[in-house]
């Protein structure tokens, strides 16, 4: 099936309020633009060295939007908020208030969603939800950044749920804490995110194919 192909049938898929973040890492922006001229405008990247040739590369392409949906390190921020209008990752609230400066700095107003961690994972950051809670007004009254929702990924290993029951924890304290976005979902388990809620779904190999993890800009 061809990316054009992927693309139209996943949107035939999606319900109304739910949408689809292209995860483009690992892609080169040949394939970006591909589906940008179907009218496909969001597309996520993890990496910012591999992601500023392809964002300079397709900068003839009004309304693109580029979400950071990797972890986000501290001596990257700067070149995340000036590139980046959405961050999916925000995992700590010391990264939440440095992106706030920062963003004060270079005068952009990012898009941001809490990542969350609803089970234990080693190799997942994360606030865990009563953490988050207890934070979250100090969080909200930060300047120079929206809170839009918040993220989550399952742990690889499940033994005592499944990733719906994660998704509808996430969906819940979204809705409890007045959020409107849930970012939760990827190729192999989007469906349960859609059934709990979600409101962006972050799909790669669905949509491209085999991944290029050294792509060309």
């Amino acid at each position: 099936m061809s990316n054009t192909s992927r693309w139209k049938d996943l949107n035939l898929q999606l319900p109304d309020g739910v949408n689809l973040l292209a995860v483009s890492k690992g892609y080169p922006s040949i394939s970006i633009r591909c589906l940008a001229e179907l009218g496909q405008l969001d597309f996520g990247e993890s990496r910012l060295q591999e992601a500023l040739p392809k964002i300079d590369a397709l900068n003839d392409i009004e309304f693109l939007r580029w979400h950071f949906i990797g972890r986000l390190q501290a001596n990257k921020v700067r070149n995340v908020v000036k590139k980046f209008q959405y961050i999916h990752s925000v995992d700590s609230f010391n990264l939440a208030e440095r992106i706030s400066r920062i963003s004060g700095e270079e005068k952009c107003c990012p898009k941001i969603m809490l990542q969350v961690k609803f089970r234990e994972d080693p190799n997942k950051g994360g606030f865990a939800p009563r953490e988050l809670v207890e934070v979250f007004p100090d969080l909200f009254d930060l300047p120079n950044i929206k809170i839009n929702g918040l993220m989550t990924m399952c742990p690889q290993k499940l033994e005592s749920c499944t990733p719906q029951m994660i998704f509808e924890d996430c969906r819940d304290l979204a809705d409890r804490l007045g959020l409107v976005d849930c970012s939760m979902g990827m190729s192999g388990d989007w469906q349960e995110a859609v059934k709990a809620g979600t409101t962006w779904i972050r799909l790669g190999t669905s949509l491209f194919g085999t991944r290029n993890e050294t792509p060309t800009s």
